[in-house]
């Protein structure tokens, strides 16, 4: 979904080589963050069983063929699937 930077604390029980390595947020975020929001949203059994059955979708799916149905809550670009070249 998105390449947003996943923020880092520093732990001084952390072995500094496994710490510098490079962290990647997961392919489902944004679809946690809009039931999230649907949490919020007014009377949760309407608002969260849609934006809970496309993360669920997401979550089921293989990397790269998540749902690209557009988010409920959040103001983001529905996801795109890039074509594989044959």
């Amino acid at each position: 979904m998105s390449e947003r930077p996943v923020p880092r604390r520093h732990s001084p029980w952390v072995d500094e080589a496994v710490y510098k390595r490079e962290v990647k947020a997961h392919r489902c975020n944004d679809r946690v963050e809009d039931v999230i929001y649907a949490l919020f949203e007014g009377n949760p059994f309407k608002t969260i069983p849609a934006p809970f059955k496309l993360f669920y979708q997401c979550l089921r799916s293989k990397p790269g063929e998540e749902p690209t149905d557009p988010f409920v809550y959040l103001d983001l670009d529905p996801p795109k699937r890039e074509a594989k070249p044959e």
